[in-house]
């Protein structure tokens, strides 16, 4: 899924602050980025047609709130990514990890090392039910 700039800054904003109307986005960009809240109401649609927005409607607003969770959402880019350039896409994924794991300080492989442990037990747990 291809993200514009701006999109990947409002769902961004989005995950920190967890529901906003268009206005509340246009404010916080508008010193920053400039634009019109035209263009920000734009955004969020876009956002919500490609399904990582929910909104509902508060008075004469949309209140909008990420569809997605974060980790979710990078998990599913990053299974995208690698199936695009190979065929063997669980392969291509482990590629992925491995490479991405060159870059990683003790503490962040301490961290995956303990989430990996965690999904482990979780299937472990799932399989016997």
């Amino acid at each position: 899924m291809f993200l514009g700039e701006l999109e990947k800054l409002v769902l961004q904003y989005l995950w920190e602050i967890e529901s906003a109307d268009a206005k509340q986005v246009f404010a916080y960009f508008e010193k920053s980025r400039g634009g019109t809240l035209n263009t920000i109401q734009s955004t969020l649609d876009r956002l919500f047609k490609k399904g990582l927005l929910a909104r509902e409607k508060h008075g004469h607003a949309f209140q909008y709130r990420a569809a997605v969770d974060r980790d979710v959402f990078i998990g599913r880019l990053i299974t995208n990514i690698s199936s695009d350039f190979g065929s063997s896409g669980e392969n291509m994924l482990l590629a992925a990890f491995n490479s991405l794991s060159n870059g990683m300080d003790e503490k962040q492989l301490d961290e995956l090392e303990r989430l990996i442990d965690e999904r482990r037990l979780k299937a472990n747990s799932d399989r016997q039910i």
